[in-house]
């Protein structure tokens, strides 16, 4: 085999008229050559998309540390066309599966990004999307011990929130003053809401439920790394300390915001001072509180059993005001019409709450395996729909597949049912992959690409693992694999969509942490939202085409926007395809 390599360099370098020693230094980066910019496991299919370059047949893979050819292989002759018309053809190079670091090499054309070969492949990428987490807290300072180079000081305290008058009750009048510090800020913003920090949490309490043997030996450099307490739960306990202030002490209610009336400008979270608001309960944010707390009650339970009661005494109180006030929907325009100031930030608005409360029911009967809670389950629709904000029942499902054997009141043909959905959903998921230009579920249907596509991506990559844990099948294992790979650079515009990892990364995303101090690079481990054709923020795009409808500006909310309901669907991907890999 060494003889036919050597043979094959010697062809290659009279070819391209160079020595062994500037293949991977003088070729130019090829940008038609689109392939995961972290790496891939030694077992997992490697594959990279090459655009056009019809002329092209040969590609070899280079050993950037032995400066030597260690693979060889033709590009496949069946041609694919992408969304915006350019022809797409594989480069298979699953065979092979040395740990190193490498590029591909398109004779005579160009090379990659570099790549890498490991075991451990997702390590770091995992650890880094959530400790993003960690740099979006409120109320506290960074300090470099911790946060390095993104050190900053104390932003919103937020132990001086006025009671907005849209959140009045018995025991608290317009102006009254609470103390509701901590959480994290919600996006390229520093608001806090209920809602998106519901299927946030949500998210990561389940990736902790799904891989707890993983977590207990994770450290993220926070300030509790080193107690007895996973890092993962010390760092989502941050948010719960603050969604439990969220909640009206009297009566149950759990107001929607915390918010500024308006969005602050790019500057330093100590530098926006604008007073912060309690804005109105709603039906959304008592049922998607009530879903995380009771989830949270159990998982907590054996390292806070005092905290674990009141989380599921506050989640039993947030569901009975819900149910006491079932369609208290939160509709911004019409309450500004009645109450000052105008609330302008992000709305989080939904019409619809039947989801919100399958999802609360199906935690609390996980957690408390009380009749009453089935009661609202056992007619509830079990069609599959993929998790986000304004849709979480399969959040509820996730955990009652997760806990099935240890609830012996679940009816069987119920359950089956379930199961059945989760695997068709599955399956329709991974259908027509292989007609795609890039090879991954994300591309098989253009409707993904909406506000947010990049958490598109990743949940899809969720359902799929929990597909491949009910069935064992490694075609859903792959199809996770392949989002992955979307996410990290084999997709139309060539980015690897999160922060810091990766040679083509957001520079500029629209995330008031970055953009306030532009002397330092982004911070790292935060996704970004992805291709929307929606464009909804009036920026320069470069392409129309839905794939294609990203760009790298400050200004674009709509494409270039981090979120912790992004990040925590990319961290769940990330850790469990780390953890299953053990």
């Amino acid at each position: 085999m060494k003889s036919k390599h050597v043979l094959f360099l010697s062809l290659l370098l009279i070819q391209m008229g160079c020595n062994s020693s500037t293949i991977d230094t003088n070729l130019p980066v090829d940008e038609s050559i689109r392939l995961n910019q972290i790496g891939f496991y030694p077992d997992q299919q490697k594959i990279a998309v090459i655009l056009d370059h019809e002329g092209a047949d040969d590609f070899v893979i280079w050993d950037l540390e032995k400066e030597d050819i260690v693979y060889e292989g033709k590009i496949a002759g069946e041609t694919t066309k992408t969304l915006s018309g350019h022809d797409s053809r594989i480069a298979d190079f699953t065979p092979f599966t040395q740990t190193g670091d490498y590029i591909l090499v398109l004779t005579g054309v160009g090379k990659s990004y570099p790549f890498r070969i490991d075991s451990h492949i997702n390590k770091e990428l995992g650890k880094a999307s959530i400790k993003a987490f960690y740099y979006q807290r409120a109320s506290v300072e960074l300090d470099k011990s911790h946060a390095g180079i993104w050190a900053r000081p104390l932003g919103h305290p937020d132990d001086q929130v006025m009671i907005h008058p849209s959140a009045v009750s018995l025991t608290r009048k317009a102006g009254d003053l609470v103390s509701s510090p901590k959480g994290w800020y919600d996006a390229g913003d520093y608001n806090k809401y209920v809602v998106n920090s519901g299927i946030t949490v949500g998210t990561l309490l389940s990736l902790y439920e799904d891989y707890p043997a993983y977590f207990q030996k994770f450290d993220l450099n926070i300030p509790e790394s080193g107690d007895q307490i996973p890092d993962l739960l010390d760092e989502i306990r941050w948010n719960l300390d603050w969604m439990i202030t969220m909640q009206d002490p009297e009566d149950g209610g759990v107001y929607h915001k915390l918010t500024t009336a308006k969005f602050e400008g790019m500057v330093e979270p100590h530098l926006a001072v604008s007073q912060r608001y309690m804005v109105a309960k709603s039906t959304t944010a008592a049922l998607d509180f009530a879903a995380v707390m009771a989830q949270a009650s159990r998982v907590y339970k054996a390292y806070f059993p005092e905290e674990s009661v009141t989380y599921l005494k506050a989640a039993e109180k947030a569901w009975n005001w819900a149910k006491t006030n079932p369609d208290v929907l939160y509709k911004q325009n019409e309450m500004n019409k009645t109450f000052d100031p105008d609330i302008v930030t992000g709305t989080y608005g939904d019409t619809n709450v039947d989801d919100e409360r399958i999802w609360a029911a199906s935690e609390l009967f996980v957690t408390t395996h009380n009749l009453t809670y089935w009661e609202e389950l056992e007619e509830a629709d079990q069609s599959f729909k993929l998790p986000s904000w304004n849709q979480v029942t399969w959040l509820g499902y996730y955990s009652l597949l997760r806990h099935q054997d240890s609830i012996s009141l679940l009816p069987q043909e119920w359950m089956a049912t379930l199961k059945i959905n989760l695997l068709a959903a599955a399956r329709t998921q991974i259908e027509g992959v292989g007609s795609t230009a890039f090879r991954n579920p994300m591309e098989t249907n253009v409707r993904n690409f909406i506000w947010g596509s990049n958490s598109v991506a990743a949940n899809q990559g969720i359902l799929l693992l929990y597909a491949y844990k009910q069935s064992n099948e490694k075609v859903f294992l792959e199809g996770a694999l392949d989002n992955l790979d979307y996410i990290l650079g084999r997709n139309a515009t060539g980015y690897s969509y999160v922060t810091g990892f990766g040679s083509k990364t957001p520079k500029y995303p629209h995330h008031r942490l970055a953009e306030s101090r532009p002397d330092l690079p982004p911070l790292p481990g935060f996704i970004v939202g992805g291709p929307n054709p929606g464009q909804q923020d009036g920026c320069t795009y470069a392409s129309s085409f839905a794939d294609e409808s990203y760009t790298d500006e400050n200004c674009s909310y709509a494409s270039n926007e981090i979120a912790i309901n992004w990040n925590a669907p990319l961290a769940y991907l990330a850790n469990a395809l780390e953890a299953i890999s053990q």
